[in-house]
């Protein structure tokens, strides 16, 4: 029998905290013009903590392959200041992953809308 987990498992608090510390770092130490207003949604990390995958949107689409490549070019950056706020063995290798989840969550609520305004409401 399995043993009922007590608050939050350590990885969750380590990629709460990786989240909390990139966002703070993109807003605040990300000095390449061509990156556009980013947000991050959600981190998942590896077991072992040596990669951690970033997903992020941006406000403009249009800005959205320029910012993957500011994102990719400041990757070392990143990590650097992410391993001097947060205390790890091994600070992780850094993927950043553009979030469609929102934009899909968008589109499947404009198709139902669609269908519905389409349905006469029967009684």
């Amino acid at each position: 029998m399995r043993k009922p987990q007590r608050g939050y498992a350590r990885q969750d608090r380590v990629k709460e905290q990786i989240m909390r510390e990139l966002a703070e770092l993109v807003r605040t130490g990300l000095k390449d013009p061509r990156a556009g207003f980013i947000t991050i949604n959600e981190v998942e990390v590896t077991r072992d903590y040596s990669h951690a995958t970033v997903f992020y949107t941006v406000l403009d689409d249009s800005t959205r392959d320029i910012t993957e490549e500011a994102l990719e070019h400041a990757k070392g950056h990143l990590r650097s200041e992410l391993a001097k706020r947060i205390k790890l063995f091994k600070t992780p290798e850094l993927h950043f992953k553009y979030d469609e989840s929102l934009e899909r969550g968008m589109s499947i609520s404009s198709l139902i809308d669609q269908v519905a305004a389409e349905k006469p409401v029967e009684d």
